[in-house]
C-alpha cells in the first residue's frame, strides 16, 4: 500500500517502502541539466532523500538543510561558482553528494513510454539512453566541480533507469464485466540493464492458493493507481498478468521467465487465463482463483501486502492458473525440469526430474553439467520448473512453461553464476534464498512435443546415493503421488512434507481432476517401457556435493545404456 513518503506526480511515481520509482516520459522529458535540476521532480526527489537518515544531517554545515537550501547549493556549483565552497570542506560535501546519488540509484527506475507510431517504436531505447547520458553528464559534473578536477577513470552505470518499458492500447474481445481492463495498456516492449539487482520486503513464499466464489474483476474495478498489462505465453497459455505499479519488481522480472506474447498474439483474443496482482483487499488477504466458466478464463488475484512482493507469488500464481486450464484440458502439470543430453556416440535422451520446491530438480541438472565429460556433447535445458505431460495415443510427450529460470543463488555453482552474470535478474543477493531468474531457452523449444527417456523423482529425504528404477506403476505411484520431501525453507515449511503429485499449484487444488490422469500416464509410461526411478540429491540430508555428483554420474551411466 502507499505510504505517507510516497510521491505521486503525473510524470513520477515513487514508493520509498517498495524501492520503486516510476518515470511517466509522456509526461516530462528532460533535455538539458538546468531543466533536470529545476524540476519540480527534481525536488521531490529531494525532499524525500533529507527525510532519510542521510549524510548531510550529520554534519554541522549541512544539518537542517532544505531541499530549496540543497538545490540552490547545487545550481551555484553546476554554474562553476567557486565562492560556494568558501566555508566549505569538498571532500565532506562530495561525500553527501555521493550518498544522495547512491540513495536514489537504490531504487529500482523504470522509464515508462506510451505510444503507438513507429517511430516511437524505433526510439525507444535511444530515448531512455539520452536519459541516462543526461543524468550521468549531471552527476559527473557536479562532482568535478566540487572535487575540483576531472577524474580519470570512469563506470558507465545506468544513472536514470535500470529498466524501461514501452506500452500500448490493444483492442482485444473484453467480455461483458472486465469493461475496466480497457483502460490498461499493454507492455510492449521492456528494457532492462543487467545484471540487475533488485530488492523487496519479503523473501519467501506461504501456503497454497485456493478458489473463491467471486470474480476478482469485480474488485479490479475499484482499484486505484497505475497498472499494466504484461501479455505472457506460458506454455501454450496466454496470460494477462495485470500487476500494480508497487510490483513494478515482480513484473520485471517476468521479462526473464515467460516470454512476451507479441502484439499479433493480443489483437482479437481473449487470454486463456488473467491474473490481478496487487489488489487492495482479497478474502483474508491471501491468494485465490476463480474459474470463469462462462468465458472459459482462469482468473487469479493476489493481494498488495508486503509479503506478496516476493516474486514467487506471481511466478507460482501464474502456473497455478496454467495448470488448471492444462487439467481442465487433460493435460498433467509437472512439477519439474527436462533437460535433453547429447552423447559423443550419437545418442540423445531426454530426463525429466520431478519433485517439490527444494527436492533438487535444478540442482541436479546443474550436477549433470558439472560432471559431464568427453561422452556428452550437449546438455539443453527444455524446461526448469514447470511442464506438462500430454497423452497422444499410446504415447505421453512433454512441454514446458517458462522460457527462463528462478533459481536459488546458494545452490548455484560459481561457474553457472557467472557464465549468467550478465544477463541475470537478481533478487535479494545479499539475503538467504537469494534467486537470480536467468534465460534459458525460446518458447518455440518450450511448446515443441518432446518425447520422455526417463522420468525421476527428486528424493531429497533418503541417505542413499544414486538412482532406483521402480519394478512397476504401483511402486512408483506410490512414491510420485505422496509427494515427500524436506523442506529447505524456500517456503514457510520446514522438516517432512508431503504435497499431493509434489505440486501444490494445480494438481493440490483439482486432486479429483488430476488422478485419472497420473494414472493414464504412469499406465502409458509403463507400457512403453520408459524408465520411471528416482534420484537421490541428498539436499535435505546433508547437502553434499560429492553425493549429489554421484547420483549424477550414476544416472549418465542408465542413460548411456538406455
Amino acid at each position: 500500500m502507499a505510504q505517507e513518503s510516497t510521491i505521486r506526480t503525473k510524470s513520477l511515481y515513487v514508493n520509498p517502502e517498495r524501492r520503486i520509482l516510476v518515470m511517466n516520459l509522456n509526461e516530462q522529458y528532460f533535455t538539458g541539466v538546468n531543466e533536470l535540476v529545476d524540476s519540480d521532480e527534481f525536488k521531490e526527489l529531494v525532499t524525500l532523500y533529507l527525510k532519510t537518515d542521510n549524510l548531510f544531517n550529520t554534519y554541522e554545515d549541512y544539518r537542517n538543510l532544505t531541499a530549496d537550501q540543497f538545490i540552490k547549493m547545487t545550481k551555484r556549483i553546476l554554474a562553476h561558482d567557486e565562492t560556494v565552497f568558501a566555508n566549505l570542506d569538498r571532500q565532506i560535501l562530495l561525500s553527501c553528494y555521493e550518498d544522495a546519488y547512491t540513495y536514489f540509484r537504490n531504487f529500482l527506475r523504470v522509464t515508462v513510454t506510451d505510444g503507438m507510431n513507429q517511430v516511437l517504436v524505433n526510439s525507444f531505447l535511444d530515448i531512455d539512453d539520452r536519459l541516462n547520458d543526461l543524468f550521468r553528464t549531471c552527476y559527473r559534473t557536479l562532482t568535478d566541480e566540487v572535487r575540483g578536477r576531472r577524474v580519470n577513470r570512469y563506470r558507465q552505470i545506468s544513472s536514470a533507469s535500470n529498466a524501461a518499458l514501452l506500452t500500448k492500447h490493444h483492442q482485444w474481445p473484453i467480455p461483458a464485466g472486465y469493461e475496466a481492463l480497457d483502460k490498461i495498456n499493454f507492455i510492449d516492449t521492456a528494457m532492462v540493464r543487467p545484471p540487475l539487482m533488485m530488492h523487496t520486503p519479503s523473501n519467501k513464499r506461504e501456503g497454497v492458493f485456493s478458489p473463491v466464489t467471486e470474480n476478482p474483476v469485480k474488485k479490479f474495478a475499484r482499484q486505484k493507481g497505475e497498472w499494466y498489462c504484461y501479455p505472457a505465453k506460458i506454455g501454450t497459455s496466454i496470460a494477462y498478468i495485470y500487476f500494480h505499479e508497487d510490483f513494478m519488481v515482480s513484473g520485471l522480472s517476468l521479462t526473464n521467465l515467460f516470454a512476451m506474447a507479441h502484439d499479433y498474439e493480443v489483437e482479437g483474443r481473449k487470454p486463456d487465463l488473467i491474473l490481478f496482482f496487487g489488489l487492495d483487499k482479497t478474502e483474508g488477504d491471501v491468494s485465490h482463483y476463480f474459474y470463469d466458466e462462462a468465458n472459459d478464463i482462469w482468473v487469479g488475484e493476489v493481494p498488495n501486502t508486503v509479503k506478496t512482493t516476493y516474486f514467487g507469488y506471481m511466478k507460482k500464481m501464474c502456473l497455478t492458473l496454467h495448470n488448471l486450464h492444462q487439467i481442465k484440458q487433460g493435460k498433467l502439470p509437472i512439477h519439474g525440469s527436462m533437460v535433453r543430453i547429447a552423447f559423443a556416440n550419437g545418442k540423445t535422451k531426454n530426463v525429466v526430474f520431478f519433485g517439490d520446491s527444494g527436492a533438487g530438480k535444478s540442482e541436479s541438472l546443474e550436477a549433470l553439467q558439472e560432471i559431464a565429460d568427453e561422452q556428452i556433447v550437449d546438455m539443453e535445458t527444455i524446461f526448469d520448473d514447470m511442464g506438462s505431460f500430454t497423452i497422444d495415443g499410446d504415447k505421453v510427450y512433454a512441454q514446458g512453461t517458462e522460457t527462463g529460470a528462478f533459481v536459488r543463488l546458494d545452490d548455484l555453482s560459481s561457474a553457472v553464476a557467472f557464465n549468467n552474470m550478465d544477463r541475470g535478474i537478481y533478487l535479494n543477493p545479499e539475503l538467504k534464498n537469494a534467486r537470480v531468474i536467468i534465460p534459458v531457452t525460446s518458447i518455440e523449444n518450450v511448446i515443441a512435443h518432446h518425447h520422455v527417456d526417463m522420468w525421476v523423482y527428486a528424493n531429497n529425504y533418503d541417505a542413499e546415493v544414486g538412482i532406483h528404477q521402480f519394478e512397476n506403476e504401483t511402486a512408483a505411484k506410490e512414491v510420485f503421488v505422496a509427494g515427500k520431501r524436506k523442506a529447505l525453507g524456500t517456503t514457510d515449511e520446514s522438516g517432512m512434507t508431503t504435497t499431493f503429485f509434489a505440486n501444490p499449484f494445480g494438481p493440490v487444488q483439482e486432486p479429483e481432476l488430476t488422478q485419472p490422469i497420473i494414472d493414464d500416464v504412469f499406465k502409458k509410461f509403463f507400457d512403453a517401457g520408459i524408465y520411471v526411478g528416482e534420484i537421490y540429491t541428498h539436499l535435505g540430508y546433508d547437502r553434499s556435493a560429492e553425493a549429489l555428483h554421484d547420483s549424477a554420474r550414476a544416472m549418465l551411466k542408465v542413460l548411456m545404456e538406455l
